[in-house]
């Protein structure tokens, strides 16, 4: 029994102390998509204060310029790439910019996305239909084949994570098919992660309940009360502020993460339970 005691007196603090005070991904280089707002720049933001060097990728540069700065000046390290997720040779050559200006790839966030305006499928023209495939389904298989390519030739071993959404997990009448397509960003990581496992590289999915963002706050205009009503569903009563989905971000490229693969976690106050 005293043995027991002797055993257990050691914790995971104790043991990852020193990590802690260096930052939860101190040494990194991590890519970030969709950088430029929500979500995807309070990574950037909460990335860098953990001490990795980061490269913001969207599509509106004055947007990523601002970020960047933002983080400079905290006494981070982050550039900007101009990226566009519907289109290959773009990603491709986003990820390899962080390769030239850091000299490997140790992570990456699949953060960027598109909406679609609100209302039955039968309704949405199919151009939007195509354009909210590309981004939301095409755009992340393209960023992880690069990424993967990347973390192979560089670190060697890494962590991916890409964003869903509560909505890809049961039934969505007004988002069917940027439902259906975070859905498939479900499978894709899945599949990843058994794939890439064995070569240590990690893949999951973090899946967003409702959250305060641009996205959002379109979907309210367009359809107000939206947001009142998912609080009224939400067990913490509120929505989330995009930091909080960077830090289950952040905890799944971290090291302390090491045994996680393959699994969508929900942040989303308790929407789904």
């Amino acid at each position: 029994m005293d043995n027991l005691s002797n055993t257990t007196s050691i914790t995971p603090t104790t043991l990852t102390s020193s990590a802690t005070t260096a930052g939860l991904l101190a040494g990194k280089v991590a890519f970030i998509t969709g950088a430029g707002r929500g979500i995807g720049a309070a990574a950037a933001r909460l990335f860098a204060r953990e001490g990795a060097e980061v490269l913001l990728a969207a599509r509106t540069e004055a947007q990523l310029k601002a970020v960047t700065e933002e983080i400079r000046a905290a006494g981070g390290t982050a550039d900007h790439v101009v990226c566009d997720l519907a289109d290959a040779a773009s990603v491709r050559a986003a990820v390899d910019r962080a390769v030239q200006l850091y000299g490997r790839l140790d992570v990456a966030f699949n953060n960027g996305a598109t909406g679609q305006p609100p209302g039955p499928l039968d309704e949405l023209p199919e151009a939007e239909f195509d354009l909210v495939s590309a981004v939301n389904f095409k755009g992340p298989w393209l960023a992880m084949t690069a990424e993967i390519a990347a973390i192979r030739a560089t670190a060697g071993r890494g962590a991916i994570v890409n964003t869903s959404s509560v909505g890809s997990l049961a039934g969505n009448p007004q988002l069917p098919v940027y439902g259906a397509a975070k859905r498939a960003v479900n499978s894709l990581t899945e599949s990843a992660a058994v794939t890439y496992g064995p070569e240590g590289i990690r893949v999951n999915v973090v899946a967003p309940g409702t959250t305060l963002t641009e996205m959002l706050h379109a979907w309210d205009e367009q359809s107000p009360g939206t947001v009142e009503q998912l609080n009224a569903r939400t067990p913490l009563g509120r929505a989330a502020d995009p930091e909080e989905i960077a830090q289950a971000a952040a905890w799944l490229l971290s090291d302390r993460a090491s045994y996680v693969t393959g699994t969508v976690l929900r942040v989303d106050g308790g929407m789904c339970a």
